[in-house]
């Protein structure tokens, strides 16, 4: 006898439908899995069997047992086709009542006992079947608070294989699973750390403040023990809040890498990844014989924090410039082409020199100015050009962290980076972002094309001059000429202005540092 059970695949971020076609015949005892299965596919055969033995229903003895998974011409990885193939074979022999199968897609993999286990995609699945108009989806109940996101669809959480039978056969009735989503939204957006928490360093949290009004990428250079990593970790706390939208999409990324915690719903805060720099190419943008995201994808709609920069492998820094440009990463194999979201913010720290104490007050630094300017070379000018702030970060006095005022706190300066964004997002509708790949986004200053700053970036004299002069005397390079526009654009938007002045040029030259000739030569 022939059964039909639906069930969903991962490719990308996305769910596509595989239909779990299963044939059962008198001949010799044989059980075949095709549809380009991989080892973990191939495997469940032996799960299914134990799973439906130990559930106390009769698998089907001394007959061939066909699962064809349907379209053949994809590959299939994962154990997550466990549970719809035993389903499709207690149906094939009658055991369970087809009557409102093709209503459901049904995905799980299978313990020994029988138990389900948790998927991988949950949110993708859920997302395809609303869209395929299916009733619901029977999926682990670990998985259901992530799939019930999805409004309009039941979602029928299962404990185990006789869970499954019995619901199918009408003796026991579960009811979906239901979440308000505005709550859940509300009480996951919360951060357990806050800027306040950091002593001193108003200038760098000042740069910052601009960084994430703007969308510009950061980069901290400061000696051991100042506080990079620190206010690293907290810069999310100062983004705007998530949209629902823009949640539901990182939490997308999180799922189909197994990243989403059990009885978790939506990732609701900013993302916030911190790669060692041994990371390979592959861990950074992704990829695999099946690709799988990577950290820049991991970190959409977030920050990608990248620590001791220059220890970072060229090559693997390299290949953030493409997603840093286009907001998306394309990885092509010789089966599929692959589009993974990566519109990240880029926040770097690096020491000044091989040492890290070139710019301390009390400790001598030992590097030679060849050294020095070896150690920065590491990073490539094409990377620095996508980087519009460096900030020096200086060591931390004692008055500072002895002192009892309450520094600012996170919403405080979250409120005026929402202003600034409003600004933004006013002036750069008509130039709105969006692919088929990603959610339309906020057009940032960070993200201006040499049009715009035409257009919206022009200077009074007194503001050229001021340039002209930071350029020829003060050994900045011509590639920061575009990156002083466009923060100082972001520092008036700050202030409410609509002109450029000297002083927000003045303000934006202090944050190219890099460009300075005394980093390499020590003057």
């Amino acid at each position: 006898m022939l059964s039909k059970i639906k069930s969903a695949a991962i490719l990308g971020i996305d769910a596509y439908e595989v239909e779990v076609e299963v044939d059962i015949t008198f001949g010799m005892p044989v059980f075949s899995i095709v549809g380009l299965p991989d080892a973990s596919v191939k495997e469940s055969k032996d799960r299914v069997r134990s799973a439906i033995k130990n559930s106390e229903y009769e698998f089907p003895p001394n007959k061939k047992i066909t699962i064809n998974l349907s379209p053949a011409d994809r590959k299939k990885e994962g154990p997550s086709f466990d549970l719809p193939i035993a389903i499709g074979i207690l149906v094939a022999e009658g055991q369970i009542s087809s009557y409102n199968l093709n209503k459901f897609m049904i995905i799980g993999e299978l313990s020994l006992d029988g138990s389900i286990n948790s998927i991988k995609g949950a949110l993708s699945i859920a997302l395809l079947a609303k869209k395929l108009n299916f009733s619901g989806v029977i999926l682990p109940f670990q998985n259901a608070d992530e799939a019930s996101v999805v409004d309009g669809i039941d979602i029928i959480p299962v404990k185990s294989v006789k869970e499954v039978i019995d619901f199918l056969n009408g003796s026991l009735k579960i009811e979906p699973h239901k979440i308000d989503i505005n709550d859940i939204f509300s009480k996951s957006s919360k951060y357990n750390i806050d800027f306040s928490e950091v002593k001193g360093q108003q200038h760098v949290k000042r740069a910052l403040e601009i960084a994430a009004a703007g969308g510009h990428n950061v980069l901290m250079i400061g000696p051991p023990g100042s506080g990079k990593t620190m206010l690293a970790r907290r810069f999310t706390t100062i983004l705007p809040e998530m949209t629902i939208e823009e949640a539901i999409e990182t939490t997308k990324i999180h799922s189909v890498s197994g990243y989403v915690k059990e009885k978790t719903s939506l990732i609701a805060t900013r993302p916030f990844r911190s790669p060692h720099h041994t990371i390979s190419d592959a861990g950074l943008i992704g990829g695999g014989q099946i690709p799988k995201p990577g950290e820049v994808s991991l970190s959409h709609n977030g920050v990608l924090f990248l620590d001791e920069l220059p220890e970072f492998n060229r090559n693997v820094l390299e290949v953030l410039r493409q997603p840093m440009e286009d907001g998306v990463v394309v990885i092509s194999r010789a089966a599929a082409s692959i589009a993974y979201p990566s519109r990240f913010m880029l926040l770097a720290a690096m020491n000044p020199c091989p040492c890290g104490y070139f710019t301390h007050p009390t400790k001598s630094c030992s590097c030679s100015p060849m050294q020095r300017e070896k150690y920065i070379s590491k990073i490539s000018g094409p990377l620095l050009d996508r980087i519009d702030i460096h900030v020096e970060v200086p060591v931390v006095q004692y008055n500072d962290l002895s002192s009892k005022l309450e520094a600012e706190p996170s919403a405080i300066i979250r409120q005026r980076v929402n202003n600034a964004r409003k600004i933004q997002e006013k002036r750069f509708s008509s130039f709105a972002y969006s692919t088929k790949h990603i959610l339309p986004r906020v057009f940032f200053n960070a993200h201006m094309t040499p049009k715009h700053i035409k257009k919206f970036c022009s200077l009074d004299e007194e503001s050229q001059k001021l340039l002209k002069n930071a350029i020829e005397n003060l050994g900045l390079s011509a590639r920061a000429y575009d990156r002083i526009l466009k923060v100082s654009r972001t520092i008036a938007d700050l202030e409410g202005s609509e002109n450029i002045t000297a002083n927000h040029i003045a303000e934006a030259i202090q944050y190219r540092s890099l460009d300075r000739d005394y980093w390499k030569v020590g003057i």
